[in-house]
Parts: structure tokens; sequence; C-alpha cells
């Protein structure tokens, strides 16, 4: 068997065993590369271990950075009981409003899974309220953290458009962006007229039922005003946070809740929007590092108030940080090994390079379902390399339908962020039904998302 199969195995065997057991899969793949790296192909651990990009990484910590000095000081609420606030007492418009805020969270840095532990309680507890459908209020929340995935400052964004140019297929960051917004706002539409979404359109909040303050601004709310927030009352299920709580970027079982003291001022609240304004600015406007830009913004932010944001950098996502290190160190192992080309040129060779596009859109969709989406994007792009290079197949287009296969089916409750809304559904609707509903469509999704998503941005381009 050649290394390049070697290299395969092994990564098919890293991604089973970091779904199956609590392990985090960017460590699993340090020792799969330095494994395959030392005795399949020869390599010492200098040479393993200089596949890491040090842009991309320091773009993880930046951003994540800045996200949580963002949630700490309150903007994050702020900009959550703002956009309730344009709901004018419209039921309909808040599913909205909470994909809107999901996406815009997202779309400045936050993990997709921190995303959706802030707002999924919020959204959830909505939905017990108004009876909004849990289905329809919980995957919008989930499809907003995809809508936003992959702006050019997201962590998603970052990835997928770091290694594109880094395996030269140029820089594709917009068409990746607008693909997954408008693919994941039609899934929205879709789910909300399916599930009754017009029948909200009649309903009003009056001002007395209104609760639409951040509990760390109100204390521990009443049972009759907290139903708007967490549901009706519950506690939150372990593993999920509230709006304002951190678990780090990523959720791992225990809540770390924010002292309401720590909550910022309006000052603080705007230095941290024209933060976050700055680094696109300085990113998207002048070509900068978005890495060097976004965890300058957070010193400047740590100096000014260098008391309140002492222990943010605990806050950053580390165990996100791990998960890419090591999968994007693992992925040169692949390359190494020619692993991308042996794929590609098998799904070439099946007699139509966009048939070989289809597959792959459905290994990622498949594969995510289950795993990491985080993990899985710097290993299935450079795979497509040798397809693109054997057809007549846009780059661009191509790895944002592999981006978006891979990032739509994260409604999955075996995924973070299905999970999440499973822990936090509300007390109108059983455990087990609601479980049965996130999974059948999540397998609606996983079935016909690829296929819609090629037919629409790889077909008709080929």
């Amino acid at each position: 068997m050649g290394p390049e199969w070697v290299a395969i195995l092994a990564l098919v065997a890293l991604f089973v065993v970091g779904t199956v057991l609590p392990i985090n899969m960017g460590a699993l793949a340090y020792v799969a590369a330095w494994f395959v790296g030392m005795y399949a192909l020869g390599l010492d651990e200098a040479e393993i271990l200089g596949g890491i990009s040090a842009s991309l990484v320091l773009t993880l910590i930046g951003v994540t950075y800045l996200f949580a000095i963002a949630r700490q000081n309150g903007t994050v609420d702020l900009i959550v009981r703002k956009s309730l606030g344009l709901v004018g007492g419209r039921v309909a418009f808040i599913p909205w409003v909470m994909f809107a805020v999901t996406a815009l969270i997202t779309s400045i840095g936050a993990a997709s899974p921190a995303a959706c532990a802030i707002i999924g309680p919020i959204a959830l507890g909505f939905a017990g309220r108004y009876k909004i459908s849990p289905l329809m209020m919980g995957m919008f929340v989930v499809h907003g953290a995809q809508a936003g995935g992959f702006s050019p400052i997201s962590i998603y964004g970052t990835i997928t458009n770091s290694v594109m140019i880094e395996n030269g297929l140029g820089d594709a960051s917009i068409t990746i962006f607008l693909s997954s917004l408008v693919v994941n706002i039609l899934l929205a539409a879709v789910l909300f007229f399916a599930l009754g979404g017009t029948k909200l359109m009649s309903m009003r909040i009056t001002a007395g039922d209104e609760a639409l303050a951040s509990p760390h601004h109100d204390g521990p709310l009443h049972r009759d005003r907290s139903s708007a927030v967490s549901g009706t009352g519950a506690t939150p299920t372990t593993g999920t946070a509230p709006s304002g709580a951190t678990t780090g970027g990523t959720p791992s079982g225990t809540v770390t809740t924010v002292d309401p003291a720590t909550l910022g001022s309006t000052r603080d609240h705007v230095l941290t929007i024209l933060a976050f304004v700055a680094v696109a600015g300085v990113a998207l406007g002048l070509d900068r590092d978005i890495g060097l830009a976004a965890i300058t913004a957070a010193v400047v932010l740590s100096i000014i108030s260098p008391n309140k944001y002492k222990d943010t950098v605990k806050q950053i996502a580390w165990p996100t940080v791990l998960l890419v290190a090591g999968v994007s160190t693992y992925a040169t192992i692949l390359t190494t090994a020619g692993s991308p080309e042996a794929v590609g040129l098998w799904a070439a060779g099946l007699g139509a390079a966009a048939i070989g596009a289809l597959i792959l859109c459905y290994v990622g969709g498949v594969a995510s379902a289950f795993a990491s989406s985080t993990a899985l994007l710097p290993v299935i792009i450079p795979i497509a390399i040798p397809l693109i290079a054997s057809g007549n197949i846009s780059a661009g287009l191509f790895v944002a339908a592999l981006a978006v296969s891979s990032t739509i089916v994260d409604v999955s409750p075996f995924s973070t962020n299905g999970a999440l809304m499973l822990a936090n559904r509300p007390d109108s609707i059983g455990e087990q039904t609601y479980y049965r509903q996130i999974l059948t469509y999540s397998v609606i999704v996983t079935l016909a998302g690829p296929l819609l998503v090629w037919a629409a941005l790889v077909l008709p381009g080929w």
C-alpha cells in the first residue's frame, strides 16, 4: 500500500476516533501526523511540524480574543437586545432576528458553536413563550451561524481562504461568503413557510409581555419574565451557555458565567464596535493580516481597561486553535504523501469532473454531519485540487460548494450546533420528540443539500 493511501486511512481513523470518543481531533491529528510522517514518509519532526500555518493560528487566536471581549463587556447582549427591539411586537420576525444576530456574531469572528450557545437559549425561550415551532427556531439559529460563518473575517472564512491561497487557488472569499449566505437564507425561508411561519404574522407581543432585557443587567428574572430568555424558567442543560456566558469558544460541559460587574459601559460598547469596524477595514481595505489586526484591537481594548479584561485571554477558543493547528498539520502530511492527487485522479477517472465534484460534496457533507466542520475544511479543499485541474470547473465555485455542503449539515444532533439546540429545547416539547424532529431534518439536509448545492454552484459552470 502506498503512502498516499496510508495517509487517507489514518485520516479516516482519526475522524472515527474523534467522533466516537470525546478527544480533540486536533490532538489526534498531531499523533497521526507524527506516525504517518515518520514511518510512511520518512520525515523528521521539524518537517512534520513545518506544515502548520502560523498566520491561520494567529487569526483564530486574534478573532476569538476580540470576540471574547465583546461578549464579556456586554456588546453581544446589546446587539441582541437592540435587534429584538426592532421587531415591533411582530412574532413572525423573531426567528429572522435570531438568524440575523447569530449570522452577525459568527461573521465578526465567533466560533459557530459559541454563537449557537449564546443565541440558542434565547431563541428557544422565545419559541416556548410565543408558540413558535422549536424546530424552526433552533434550525434558524444554526443556519444563521453558517450564513455568516464564511465572511472574510470569520473563522470558517479565514480557514477556507487561507487554504485556497496556500494551494494556489486564488482568493474567492466573497464568492464563498455569498454562497453560504444565500443557501442558508433559502433553507431558513423553506423552514419558515413549512413550519407555520405564516401563522405567526398575525401575532403581536404586547408591551407588558416583552422581556427583551439581558439577564445580566436585570439580575435573576422571575419565571413570568425569564421565559422569553431561557425557556420556561428551566436551568440550561450542562454543556450549554446562556447569553453572555462562555465555554472558551467551544461548549465543553462547563459553563462559565459572566460577573455583572464586568459588563461594560456605553463607552466600552462603542469602542468594541469601532474595534470590529477597524479590523474589517484594515483587513479588507488595506489587505493586512487579519490575525494581527484582530489581536492588536484586542490588546488596545485591554490597555484601555486592563483590570476588566485581565482574564479574557482565557476565553480564547483554545480547543478550536488546537483543532485547526493539528488538522492543518496533518493536511500537509496528506499533501506530501500525494493523497489529494490520488483521490482527485480517482474522482476524475469516473468520467466527468462534475461527477467527482458531486462525490466530494457528499463526502464533506456526510463526514461533517458526524465530525467537525472546522477540522474537515483544511483537508477536503486540497483533495479537490486535482479535480479542478482536470476539468473545466471554477475553483471558487467548487470550493464554495464544498464549504457549504460541509457546513449546512451542522443541524445534525450529532454535531455541536445541533446538540446545543436539543439541549436547550423549551419545555413545550419532549426531548425525544425534538430529537426526532432535528434528526429527520438533518437527514433531509444531508441527503439533498450537497446535491442541490452542487447543482446550483458547480453544474452551471461545468
